[in-house]
């Protein structure tokens, strides 16, 4: 039991595949701006965690100025600007599926995740583990676009929604090297509730200029209901599994299992939407699992073992 708790990949593949249902809780609150809904989850998950981490508050004496601009920067990239980036995308190109937009955040975001390991971590990289990314990355394009069909028929805006996708995969993918470099001083739950805290300062700080202050006061049962199950599943518990296998998992490695989440949505678009999968997509779900098997299989007992009970 204790081996499994300390391989960290099984549990970030758990919260990518809570992250994959994320879209299927947050249908109904289509109507409010997304980042009134990041301000409330994040919000709640916050006030959740100050009554079940509070005996870890002493891990903030420990941070350094380095750490705090660290965890502010996550919350700012991954919590406000990145979901608000992204779905801005999805505007420019009326949400369709199979666009320009979901193929460049999904493959650069485990790129970027990948570099900034490397550079800021000096993550090594070898030859074995760029080979199996390079496939991973890969196969997440069999995975998510059926019939390998790339829908470039978007309108006017899809330059604009490109430069936002690009802008939010980096954004992303940074912030998985940036809090794996806090999570080696602090322990997970602490910086967890760090990054819901300040994720819901950032996002309050964008509602006020576009004036969108109205939009919080102007709640149905569903708008109150739904960020409460995704605090309680797809947001701060996911968020909380993420971080507890990240302390334990290289970030390069920790990029690449984070692509699970692309492999399980098309498993919720098979059963939940009853939609067909194609035979490229089975065959890219098929090599993406044999790829993340060799990634996480070398990984060395002195990147596995704890920085921090």
């Amino acid at each position: 039991m204790k081996k499994f708790m300390a391989f960290g990949p099984v549990f970030i593949i758990v919260a990518a595949l809570l992250w994959a249902v994320d879209g299927v809780l947050r249908i109904s609150l289509y109507s409010l701006p997304p980042a009134v809904v990041v301000f409330y989850s994040d919000a709640m998950g916050f006030i959740v965690l100050l009554f079940i981490s509070s005996k870890w508050i002493g891990d903030i004496k420990k941070m350094t100025r380095k750490e705090w601009i660290a965890i502010a920067i996550v919350a700012l990239f991954s919590e406000a600007l990145g979901t608000i980036l992204y779905t801005a995308a999805l505007q420019k190109v009326h949400f369709l599926p199979y666009s320009i937009v979901v193929i460049l955040e999904q493959q650069l975001q485990p790129i970027f995740g990948i570099l900034m390991a490397a550079l800021l971590l000096k993550e090594k990289l070898s030859k074995n583990f760029l080979f199996w990314a390079a496939i991973s990355i890969v196969s997440v394009y069999f995975v998510t676009f059926k019939d390998l069909h790339i829908n470039l028929q978007t309108g006017s805006q899809t330059i604009i929604a490109a430069g936002l996708a690009i802008a939010s995969g980096v954004m992303w993918g940074s912030s998985t090297a940036i809090s794996k470099f806090v999570l080696k001083k602090v322990h997970f739950l602490t910086a967890t509730a760090e990054r819901f805290s300040l994720g819901s300062v950032f996002a309050f700080l964008f509602i006020i200029p576009q004036g969108q202050t109205s939009a919080l006061f102007h709640l149905t049962p569903a708008h109150i209901v739904t960020p409460i199950a995704i605090t309680l599943s797809t947001g701060m518990v996911a968020t909380a599994i993420y971080y507890y296998g990240l302390k334990r998992t290289p970030a390069r490695i920790s990029s690449i299992c984070e692509l699970a989440f692309p492999a399980a949505a098309i498993v919720i678009d098979y059963f939940y939407y009853h939609n067909s999968l194609s035979l490229t997509q089975i065959f890219g779900f098929l090599i993406l699992i044999l790829a993340m098997t060799q990634v996480t299989k070398n990984i060395s007992k002195k990147e596995a073992s704890l920085s921090r009970k």
